[in-house]
């Protein structure tokens, strides 16, 4: 049974930083693509980064300098590096497994999130 599991959110001010991690269990994370989502309340889940099978990494352009995301294959564990983050109140922040590009329904495997609050 696969399995995601996020941690490391939390609240910081803006302009602050955070870690995120994905743990996965069920299989081998390198053998599918990995990504993040961002979901705030009462809106969509919002594409933010992914690792492709080949190692490819692409961010949106709203996190590009900003973030970045990466893999540690021995651990099975996705990160998600935020830095510089901006006033947005709160948000969960998702990891996916097994599905490529910005459309949330395109990936099979979500984890329960983890909650980020930026203030001012």
């Amino acid at each position: 049974q696969v399995q995601l599991v996020e941690s490391g959110g939390g609240s910081v001010q803006a302009g602050g930083s955070l870690r995120l991690a994905c743990t996965v269990s069920g299989y081998t994370h390198s053998s599918y693509c990995m990504g993040w989502f961002r979901q705030a309340p009462g809106k969509e889940r919002e594409w933010v980064a992914e690792v492709d099978s080949d190692g490819s990494i692409s961010h949106s352009e709203v996190v590009k300098g900003r973030f970045t995301i990466s893999q540690n294959n021995a651990k099975n564990t996705l990160y998600l590096q935020m830095n510089n983050l901006k006033t947005g109140g709160t948000a969960v922040d998702l990891c996916a497994a097994q599905g490529l590009g910005i459309f949330a329904s395109k990936w099979k495997y979500w984890g329960q999130g983890t909650q980020v609050t930026v203030s001012s």
